[in-house]
């Protein structure tokens, strides 16, 4: 029994990092949406939303997890 446990936590554990994986596949922004990010995050901070209306089809979830996971500078 305690075999089959240890197995269904490691299954576990290969899907979040899959999900891990997929997520940075998709928050693959072009050079051109990268600066526009910043430059816009230089004027308006951390209003995702307003980022997001300058960027045609990404979201202010997407642009946020976009600069926490390239350029935040808390750990």
């Amino acid at each position: 029994m305690a075999e089959s446990e240890h197995s269904s936590s490691e299954d576990v554990s290969m899907d979040s990092t899959e999900d891990h994986n997929k997520l940075d596949s998709e928050l693959q922004f072009s050079e051109d949406e990268e600066t526009l990010v910043i430059r816009m995050f230089n004027l308006v901070g951390e209003r995702w939303s307003l980022i997001a209306g300058r960027i045609p089809g990404r979201t202010a979830e997407e642009i946020e997890q976009y600069w926490n996971t390239r350029y935040s500078t808390s750990q």
